[in-house]
């Protein structure tokens, strides 16, 4: 337990970092990479899909190790890929935050996906606006599952407690 409370630790101060000062770093290339397969997995779904595709496979995963935790029961990880989801739904705001300067960088393609679905759906001058506010949505999903994971660090600690004392 006293390692799972490091990482929380840990955590708190990288999700604080996250909060207030997210930058591009080492978990948004394995976001997108995910992001990449998710337009060649759903690509040929017709182009709305094919651009949404790659958010949705970059949040499909940490939601899949997320279930696979639970059913494996093991509650704790599962919180974690919590923050992992979260992460991503930042990387995700970032990127959609782009899509009227389209700044970054683009890989594998000259057509950003936020860009090219925020203008067919006539949102494109609140792309800023919707990723600030996807952004505080992030944060309060990351703080919730630091939360819960504290909680059930927690619990757990008291539940070993009492069934060491009963033992006596």
């Amino acid at each position: 337990m006293i390692a799972k409370r490091f990482l929380l630790a840990v955590l708190l101060i990288y999700v604080g970092w996250l909060a207030f000062d997210y930058d591009y770093h080492f978990i948004d290339g394995v976001n997108l990479l995910f992001h990449e397969a998710g337009h060649v997995f759903l690509g040929f779904m017709g182009p709305t899909v094919h651009f949404l595709g790659g958010t949705i496979g970059q949040l499909f995963f940490p939601v899949a190790c997320a279930l696979h935790f639970v059913q494996s029961g093991k509650p704790y990880e599962a919180r974690l890929m919590g923050i992992w989801f979260a992460e991503s739904l930042m990387y995700t705001a970032r990127y959609l935050g782009d899509a009227q300067a389209q700044a970054l960088p683009l890989v594998g393609g000259h057509i950003h996906d936020w860009n090219w679905l925020l203008s067919r759906w006539g949102l494109l001058p609140n792309c800023e606006s919707i990723a600030t506010a996807l952004h505080f949505v992030a944060v309060g999903i990351a703080v919730a599952c630091l939360i819960a994971a504290w909680r059930w660090v927690e619990s757990s600690e008291e539940s070993f407690d009492s069934s060491s004392t009963e033992s006596i």
